[in-house]
Formats: C-alpha cells, sequence, structure tokens
C-alpha cells in the first residue's frame, strides 16, 4: 500500500510500524519533509494504508523520541528539522557502520543494535 507519504511492503519482513518510521525519518533527514509539516493524523495515515491505528501511533512514538516529530494536542504532528549533527557523533557512527559491516551486520541488525543500546 502506497501514500505520497509511505510505502508499505504488506509482505515484507520489516514490521509496518518501522517502515513507517524509517521511511519518514528518511524524509525529513533528506529536507522532503521541512521543519513545522504538519504530518497527517495516526488514524488519516492508519486509513490510507490499511494499517491499525496503533501501528501509526508506535512509528510517531518512535519519531517523536528521536526528535523528529512533536505532537501537540490540536496542534497535530509536526515535524521538527533537526539540528547538525556533532562530529564527534558522525564519527561513531561512522565506526558502527565499519564494525557492523565487518561482522556482516545488515542495516537493520545495525540499527536494532543501536535502538537497544539507546537509554529509554
Amino acid at each position: 500500500m502506497t501514500t505520497r507519504l509511505v510505502a508499505i511492503d504488506v509482505g515484507g519482513r520489516v514490521p509496518p510500524f518501522e517502515q513507517v518510521r524509517s521511511q519518514i525519518a528518511a524524509q525529513i533527514s533528506a529536507g522532503y519533509l521541512v521543519d513545522g509539516q504538519r504530518l497527517p493524523s495516526v488514524r488519516a495515515l492508519a486509513q490510507e494504508l490499511r494499517l491499525a491505528p496503533g501501528t501509526v501511533a508506535k512509528a510517531y512514538q518512535l519519531l517523536e523520541e528521536a526528535g523528529l516529530v512533536h505532537t501537540a494536542r490540536g496542534a497535530g504532528t509536526r515535524v521538527v528539522r533537526p539540528s547538525e549533527v556533532p562530529e564527534v557523533v558522525t564519527a561513531a557512527a561512522s565506526a558502527l557502520v565499519a564494525e557492523a559491516t565487518a561482522a556482516g551486520l545488515s542495516l537493520d541488525q545495525a540499527t536494532a543494535a543501536l535502538r537497544d543500546a539507546w537509554p529509554a
């Protein structure tokens, strides 16, 4: 199922909430979604994608935890364009990529390892 915002691979191995989260995050990082831009409501996007509202809500929650969106009652969910990434973080990310690649991990596996290490 595809919308202008997200394309869901219903037969894919990646859970739908992660497909929504990763595609929106990528669009924010690439500048396709701009600071202050309002995203569709959870219900509207869920209906468009034929997903349960809880699936989209989980994706939005993860995006908010990552600082990529902000949700406010009455104002909806809006994009928060991240500031520049400090060089030390970029270097650490490059080191993670090198180690994960050397260990034969996929991007999804490396991302899961990072997510597991992230403080709750």
